[in-house]
């Protein structure tokens, strides 16, 4: 009697231990899962908030960094530089294309180039951001705009078929000057008219970056060879 007694309670003292087991296996593994959802779930929202960027770290040359604050005159200014930057840039390459131009003035034509092209590219922008075309109307051209210091087309002829050398150098910083000088008056305009910030720093870095451009061509149209 005592031996099945002892059985019994032996038999009984493993089913408990065995069920103890089981409990804490399940109990592990239920951890253990919720443990990876938790960090799979972290992981999840770590990705989704991630920072994007946002208007203010947008490229110059972007629309939604553009502040929305304009006027008239700040339109106009935009839509009047882009045709006169565009020239601007065409007259370097026409000169870059050509051989045995003195290095200085392939060196100006190079930073005409590289310099005005971003700032087309931030016009463009600032056009975009206020809804407003890239082109003006009849009534604004009357104003005088891009036609102030642009040459007229024998004058982008002549450049084209100036002979090489010092010859077609004279021409260019000629026609870069009196181009320079129109940029100049448009930017003083704006400077004085307009009201959306970045137009009005845009435009005085155009009179700064250009006024020491003009002392250089004076500069380099003296030292040019005679008869050139």
């Amino acid at each position: 009697m005592k031996r099945s007694t002892t059985l019994s309670t032996l038999a009984l003292a493993s089913a408990l231990a065995l069920a103890g087991c089981g409990s804490a296996g399940e109990e592990d593994t239920g951890a253990a899962s919720e443990t990876g959802t938790s960090a799979a779930t972290g992981t999840a929202g770590a990705t989704l908030a991630s920072p994007s960027a946002s208007p203010s770290d947008a490229p110059s040359g972007s629309a939604a960094g553009i502040s929305a604050e304009h006027n008239d005159a700040d339109v106009m200014f935009a839509q009047m530089m882009l045709p006169h930057h565009e020239q601007a840039v065409q007259m370097s390459e026409i000169l870059l294309g050509k051989d045995l131009v003195p290095e200085d003035v392939r060196d100006l034509a190079e930073r005409v180039r590289d310099t005005q092209a971003p700032e087309m590219e931030q016009m463009r922008a600032m056009l975009v951001a206020w809804d407003a075309p890239t082109t003006p109307d009849a009534s604004a051209t009357q104003h005088g705009g891009h036609g102030s210091g642009m040459v007229d087309d024998q004058g982008m002829n002549w450049l084209r078929e100036a002979e090489e050398g010092p010859a077609a150098a004279r021409l260019y910083l000629e026609q870069m000057t009196q181009h320079h000088e129109g940029a100049i008056e448009m930017a003083r305009d704006q400077v004085q008219d307009g009201s959306n910030p970045q137009a009005v720093e845009l435009a005085q870095e155009i009179v700064q970056a250009q006024e020491a451009e003009i002392a250089e061509m004076e500069r380099m149209l003296q030292e040019l060879p005679e008869g050139s």
